[in-house]
């Protein structure tokens, strides 16, 4: 038996995703619609013998092209075409709701409307027939309980008979009024006439959309048919000159108020009865007076994301040490087991400690997505939106900015990936390119142990004020690059902000489990993957091409020197003898030293060696040496990386017995180190080039490379011009 295709589709916040978790569990995959950003869920489910596919379509609250959601959902409907519709409606903002429901009654798709919230709807003393809200629609009508799935066995068997009968399409009319009906009968009979667009949408659609000015549909017409498409948008232009003269009103602001008033005209025919005064304060109201107070809202936010973080950094503690352990194991487990050779050390070095720096985090990135997941499903992310709003419109950026940075380590970690994945949820393009090229200035949990260790070393009796600190400076300064690409490349008039504040809500463990696991999962895809791949070839080019046989051998030379005790010719000058062979040192202590030594050379002959090396004319005017040059470099791969490699490169020449000082301290004892370098290191390492995962998920999300390339180099220099000014300033007034 053929499975059904369904589509589950609704406004924002009306519950769908909490439904289609319901109803598929676990057999659901996320995909991503060819050519966009939006991401799509499709699951499977069976009714007695029928088997389903269910697809969870973006929220939109109308199907008029105006952002990403809406073009999607469109598209799928018409190119797809579903057996069955699955409306979502909010019983508790019913009237909002059904205008979406009204245009797809106008497409005329199969449609079945789930009632959901029905329990909220009736503690705000709202009572609804929904028996005779089907009849007045003309299509099935079920109240629902999404969180518990308290009828959505009635909801399926509903769908299931509207699919049994297979109906065709079946357009609804509305009235728009004299002048504009008038205009729609001639606009049908052209479409209809010369069969424009009919191959897609139903003619009537196309005559509306035409008024409404839609410009994928105008886009669309010019391909199918210039001439007709003229035609029509000359009679469309008549008619809205004529209703600017005797209404001062577009024909969209016609069309809108008439939806309304369809759907009021349904409401009040027995619909919908008020138990109670509408202007009682209802749980959502009471708490909103103070999380959405001018003044009291901001505390309260930044109380509520600190705890949010508290919570992360506090329950990952253990996990994330489990992790470690394994790949401490792991690592021991092969040095056993294989014998030393560049093998063992591309296993250790470049798989081992390059991907286990990464997953090593998963427990932690879980525990984050955890908790805001939670607030986002409980409803008060909107409301961080709200208040951001006033602020982030000064720096030319929208109040939706403001998840992307907070998700981007907006507190104290997070991850620039899925920070520049929820851009998408931004309507404005410019907007959403300039929140996603800024979001990398955020301290993600990859920069945090970064700025730790370096903060630790130079600033350790003022720890959690520097942190602090820096955590507000990336606020400002990822603001301040916002207003600089919106006054520049990315000039443009702001866009509105309207958005829903939906009811609070008690999240489902269900619903926090699978959203939880899924951006989980996305991050161990993503990261794992690429740093795998990243972290080999930086092992490699730390590694070769090796020494010169010159070198080499001056080393061999002079370890059979200390071994013999016996003075030897050494064929390289450049090997200090003296230096190696102090009388204060034992023979062990020479013997480490040559290796240290050689260790110091080979990195410098490496390619990795000579790219540092030939990057320090320009980077030692920041602070920067060759070594700090080639963690850098590997802090491209990932930020992680930076630790590893400046550990590596910082142990390397020097010949104190104490080899197994922190890292911290061989810092603050280096010579080419001091506080003003350090800060100089940590606003660099704040601000330049993103981790390259977060490169290709730029490129992914903005269509193309060029976003990516100049990601790189915007971040690049303007971290370059920040470090060499503290540094240059810091130096000349002999702070370091």
């Amino acid at each position: 038996m053929e499975k059904i295709l369904l589509a589950l589709a609704g406004n924002p916040n009306a519950g769908k995703t909490t439904l289609f978790n319901h109803l598929t569990g676990a057999r659901q995959h996320v995909g991503n619609y060819p050519g966009i950003t939006v991401d799509y869920k499709e699951g499977s489910l069976t009714l007695g013998n029928q088997r389903f596919t269910l697809t969870d379509l973006p929220g939109t609250y109308s199907l008029t092209a105006y952002s990403e959601e809406e073009v999607v959902a469109r598209d799928y409907l018409v190119n797809q075409r579903p057996r069955v519709v699955i409306n979502i409606v909010d019983a508790s903002n019913l009237e909002r709701n059904l205008y979406l429901t009204c245009q797809f009654l106008e497409l005329g798709v199969p449609l079945v409307i789930a009632l959901n919230m029905i329990d909220v709807a009736k503690d705000r003393g709202i009572e609804i027939q929904a028996e005779k809200l089907a009849e007045l629609l003309g299509v099935p009508v079920v109240p629902i309980i999404a969180r518990n799935g308290q009828g959505t066995d009635k909801l399926m068997a509903a769908a299931l008979t509207v699919a049994q009968e297979d109906k065709s399409w079946c357009p609804r009319d509305i009235s728009y009024g004299e002048d504009l009906d008038e205009t729609i009968l001639t606009l049908l009979a052209l479409i209809n006439e010369r069969n424009f667009l009919t191959h897609s949408y139903p003619a009537r659609f196309t005559a509306i959309k035409y008024l409404e000015h839609d410009d994928l549909i105008l886009a669309k017409g010019q391909v199918e048919s210039k001439s007709t498409a003229l035609e029509i948008e000359t009679l469309v232009t008549a008619v809205s000159e004529h209703l600017l003269k005797t209404t001062e009103v577009y024909p969209e602001s016609i069309i809108a108020d008439h939806r309304y008033g369809f759907i009021k005209s349904i409401l009040r025919q027995g619909v919908v009865s008020q138990r109670f005064n509408h202007d009682r304060l209802y749980t959502t109201d009471r708490i909103d007076k103070i999380l959405t107070n001018r003044f009291l809202g901001p505390v309260a936010m930044i109380l509520i994301l600190f705890g949010l973080y508290q919570f992360t950094f506090t329950w990952s503690e253990i996990p994330v040490a489990w992790m470690e352990s394994i790949f401490v194991w792991l690592g021991d487990l092969i040095r056993n087991s294989m014998t030393e050779g560049p093998l063992r050390s591309m296993f250790i070095s470049g798989i081992i400690d390059g991907v286990g720096g990464v997953l090593g985090f998963v427990p932690l990135i879980m525990f984050m997505f955890f908790g805001i997941s939670f607030l986002e499903d409980s409803g008060y992310l909107a409301r961080v939106a709200f208040m951001m709003d006033r602020i982030f419109r000064i720096f030319g950026l929208h109040g939706s900015s403001v998840m992307p940075f907070i998700i981007s380590g907006g507190i104290a970690g997070g991850c620039a990936v899925p920070g520049v994945m929820a851009t998408r949820t931004l309507r404005s393009p410019k907007e959403r390119m300039a929140t996603l090229l800024t979001v990398p200035f955020m301290n993600c949990g990859a920069k945090v142990p970064v700025l730790a260790l370096l903060i630790g070393a130079f600033f350790g009796e003022h720890k959690a004020i520097y942190m602090m600190l820096f955590t507000l400076l990336a606020w400002l300064v990822a603001l301040i690059a916002a207003k600089i690409l919106r006054s520049t490349v990315l000039r443009g008039a702001p866009t509105p902000f309207v958005m829903e504040l939906p009811p609070y809500r008690f999240p489902t463990l269900r619903g926090l489990g699978i959203h939880t696991w899924e951006r989980t999962w996305q991050y161990i895809k993503k990261a794992g993957t690429v740093i795998l791949a990243f972290s080999i070839v930086l092992w490699a080019m730390m590694t070769y091409p090796g020494l010169p046989e010159n070198q080499q051998a001056a080393f061999d030379a002079q370890r059979q020197a200390i071994l013999s005790n016996t003075a030897v010719e050494i064929p390289d000058p450049t090997i200090p003898p003296n230096q190696l062979r102090q009388p204060a040192m034992n023979q062990q202590e020479q013997l480490a030293a040559i290796d240290i030594l050689e260790s110091e050379t080979t990195l410098r002959y490496s390619m990795a060696g000579r790219i540092g090396s030939a990057l320090e004319p320009v980077s030692k005017l920041a602070g920067f040496e060759w070594r700090t040059n080639i963690a850098l470099m590997g802090g491209f791969a990932a930020k992680e990386v930076i630790i590893s490699t400046l550990g590596t490169a910082y142990s390397m020449g020097e010949i104190d017995a104490e080899d197994s000082q922190p890292l911290g301290e061989r810092l603050l004892k280096s010579p080419h180190w001091n506080r003003v370098v350090a800060i100089s290191a940590m606003l660099f390492i704040m601000f330049y080039a993103p981790c390259f995962v977060t490169v290709v998920c730029i490129a992914k999300e903005a269509g193309s490379w060029k976003w990516a390339a100049f990601s790189i180099a915007f971040n690049t220099l303007f971290a370059y011009i920040l470090a060499l000014t503290v540094f240059q300033v810091g130096t000349f007034f002999g702070l370091g």
